[in-house]
């Protein structure tokens, strides 16, 4: 039973919560300041965060399939294997859907009636790379939903501030993403599947990561202004900075090897960032 639970932990990629649910609730957070927050709240928060992502990753394993079998790198994942089927991956899918779904209810009408909509935009993702070059712009979109959807969810009225945070949200994510997607950059060729760096090739496709995290950092340190957040908060944009940074070094058009370190490096930077607005807000 406990390597069954291992083998599905595996299959939805559970560490990899840690990227968008930070940005979830740091919009939360941030409509916290305008209104008051529960803790059930914040659980509830957590547990549509969980659920959405673990659809979307199933959702992803399962349209990927007959790719990642035949994709030297992605050859060991679970439905390649036949650790998992594909009936047990679409249950996955419809039981994380319909939770998603269940669990918005009690954060209120607005998010419950956009619950589908958000569902449609993460599960978009994974058909994009069929369709556009620009996949990893829709797998930055699918995650700037979570940082809205924390301030929705708490009950934050209109602001500009969840769509800044959005914005930086997404550009990261893309910009990690194109670094990741430069590993397959010649399988996407030869199988006529689409991503920034199969357009542009990986020198460009680097100097467009680049450029996202710059938006990145641009954007989180402007939302210091909106908030305000004050000093300790820059001191956390900063160290976001720094890791970003840290992270583009990895890489070259050269020398791809460390691609794979580069990408977890980031889910430290959601960590760094949850805490730094946490006690920003908590000095405020």
């Amino acid at each position: 039973m406990l390597s069954r639970i291992r083998t599905y932990g595996s299959f939805i990629r559970f560490g990899h919560t840690v990227f968008a649910l930070p940005f979830a609730l740091c919009g939360a957070l941030l409509a916290g300041l305008e209104v008051d927050l529960a803790w059930v709240r914040v659980a509830w928060i957590v547990l549509a965060m969980f659920t959405a992502r673990t659809a979307a990753m199933a959702f992803n394993r399962l349209v990927d399939a007959r790719y990642d079998a035949l994709n030297p790198r992605t050859q060991g994942r679970e439905l390649p294997r036949g650790r998992i089927s594909r009936r047990e991956a679409r249950t996955i899918v419809v039981l994380a859907a319909a939770a998603f779904v269940a669990v918005t209810y009690p954060l209120g009408p607005v998010c419950f009636a956009l619950s589908p909509v958000a569902l449609a935009i993460v599960f978009w993702y994974s058909l994009a790379k069929r369709h556009t070059a620009y996949t990893q712009l829709f797998l930055g979109l699918a995650l700037a939903v979570a940082p809205v959807g924390g301030w929705l969810a708490a009950g934050g009225g209109w602001s500009w501030t969840p769509w800044l945070l959005a914005l930086a949200t997404g550009a990261w994510v893309a910009g990690f993403d194109v670094i990741y997607a430069c590993e397959d950059i010649d399988f996407d060729r030869r199988h006529g599947l689409r991503s920034i760096p199969a357009r542009f090739g990986i020198e460009r496709a680097l100097r467009l990561s680049r450029l996202f995290h710059v938006v990145t950092v641009a954007g989180l340190a402007l939302l210091a202004w909106m908030a305000p957040l004050g000093p300790v908060y820059l001191v956390g944009v900063g160290g976001v900075a720094v890791l970003l940074a840290y992270e583009q070094s990895l890489v070259s058009a050269a020398d791809l090897s460390r691609a794979k370190q580069a990408f977890d490096l980031n889910g430290y930077v959601g960590i760094l960032y949850l805490v730094a607005t946490a006690a920003a807000i908590h000095v405020r």
